[in-house]
């Protein structure tokens, strides 16, 4: 069973920046797509971006340009570089990973998604 773990969150004021990181236990070689969702309070969960087995990379239009994700395949850990960021960013973030041959990356948001961290809180004010 695998098991991912969020680690960075924290408040920040807009403009600043924030790197979350995403361990990943257990089978981590199996996971193939990964990603990071966010829930914002009284909204729906929505992704953020993804990264697929072959290292290409897709995001939200309201992050482009702010948020780079990144994956260290060595130390099973996946990293979200937020710069810029807004109020409208707070959040709790998730990381997500799903195992295969990587085809929940074939969309975006990917799904679906089997695995799940706790989540991770953000905020930042204005």
């Amino acid at each position: 069973q695998v098991q991912l773990v969020e680690s960075g969150g924290g408040s920040v004021q807009a403009g600043g920046s924030l790197r979350l990181s995403c361990a990943a236990f257990g089978y981590g070689y199996y996971i193939t797509c990964m990603g990071w969702f966010r829930q914002a309070p009284g909204k729906e969960r929505e992704g953020v971006a993804s990264v697929a087995p072959d290292g290409s990379t897709r995001y939200a239009e309201s992050v482009k340009g702010r948020f780079t994700i990144s994956k260290d395949n060595p130390k099973n850990t996946l990293y979200l570089q937020m710069n810029s960021l807004k109020p409208e960013d707070t959040a709790t973030y998730y990381c997500a990973a799903s195992p295969g041959m990587g085809g929940s990356c074939n969309r975006f948001p990917p799904a679906p998604m089997q695995y799940w961290g706790k989540g991770t809180l953000v905020t930042i004010s204005s």
